[in-house]
């Protein structure tokens, strides 16, 4: 059973998935640690550092207007000011001709409690 802390982790993750398929970098960046860390298929294996990496795909404008992401399966574990949120990332969307499609990725964000506010601190997407 969850409780408020997990249910916030929860909304905090959902938020930052809306922000990416909406891009919306102000949102993005807010929930973000300036140091973040990452590992995803864009990276090809190699750990970014930083919110650089991460701004060049907002700034291209890959993200579309009719994208909806919804967490599935989501595991909270909290650990005083650090917390991990494990889950599958389904992202609905339309493809080249307008038919709808869906893709699943892997996920898992780390979340790191500074000065009293969560911030997302490091993630790993495997597609």
């Amino acid at each position: 059973m969850a409780n408020n802390t997990e249910d916030e982790l929860l909304a905090l993750t959902l938020r930052l998935l809306d922000s990416i398929v909406q891009g919306d970098w102000a949102a993005y960046s807010e929930l973000c640690d300036e140091s973040l860390t990452a590992i995803e298929p864009e990276s090809h294996g190699q750990l970014v550092t930083g919110l650089a990496f991460h701004k060049f795909y907002f700034d291209i404008g890959l993200s579309a207007s009719r994208q909806q992401a919804t967490i599935c399966a989501p595991h909270v574990r909290v650990m005083n000011d650090v917390a991990v949120v494990a889950y599958t990332r389904l992202t609905q969307k339309l493809d080249a001709t307008g038919s709808p499609v869906t893709q699943a990725v892997a996920e898992t964000r780390v979340w790191q409690r500074k000065q009293g506010q969560w911030k997302h601190v490091h993630f790993h997407r495997s597609a």
